[in-house]
């Protein structure tokens, strides 16, 4: 019977010896002491006017003036992004003209379309509160899809002709199934719609 030699494994060193000192822990340290510095105030500065301005315009401003926590919404409430920014005009301010606020506060400007009106205030986003369907008619389909718990089903078809209605925000809802007010219990949502520049 042929004998197998365990090359580099010595036996005795897998043995528990009870004679041998028990490994040290290593010791844990106490945390340094932390420096106790005053922070530096946040500079404040008045809020210029950028109502009416180009958005690029605005925000090329408000970073001149220190800003530079920028933020921007559709102000028609349709939930469209605002990817090119001098397409877009400033309707409203989250922070008013002429208010003392810290450089790191973030401006939110309401914006729409330079071919559009702004309207008279932001439109509010609707939201399923109480787990009741909303009213969701004349809204975009984008911001009526965002209004609903992200796992329910939704179909959503064409009005007027059939077409397949592929960006959201440019479209309208026109019918809801459930009706505002019903209970959503997780049933799928049917709406119907065309796009803004059109009637139900």
């Amino acid at each position: 019977m042929a004998t197998v030699a365990l090359v580099g494994c010595d036996p005795a060193a897998t043995e528990a010896t009870p004679d041998a000192p028990a490994a040290a822990e290593p010791a844990t340290k106490a945390p340094a002491p932390t420096a106790t510095r005053e922070e530096e105030p946040v500079e404040k500065k008045a809020v210029p006017d950028f109502v009416g301005m180009g958005l690029q315009s605005a925000q090329d401003a408000a970073q001149a003036e220190g800003f530079f926590a920028l933020a921007s919404h559709d102000s028609a409430g349709r939930g469209r992004a605002q990817a090119f920014d001098r397409n877009w005009k400033v309707c409203s301010q989250n922070m008013a003209a002429g208010k003392t606020i810290p450089v790191d506060t973030t401006l939110d400007f309401g914006a729409v379309k330079l071919e559009e009106d702004c309207p008279a205030s932001d439109a509010k986003e609707p939201e399923a509160a109480g787990g009741k369907m909303p009213s969701l008619v004349g809204k975009s389909v984008k911001v009526a899809r965002d209004a609903l718990d992200p796992s329910t089903s939704i179909t959503v078809t064409d009005a007027a002709q059939d077409r397949m209605v592929l960006m959201e925000s440019n479209w309208q809802v026109c019918t809801q199934d459930p009706a505002p007010g019903a209970a959503l219990t997780g049933q799928p949502v049917e709406f119907t719609a065309v796009k803004f520049e059109e009637s139900c």
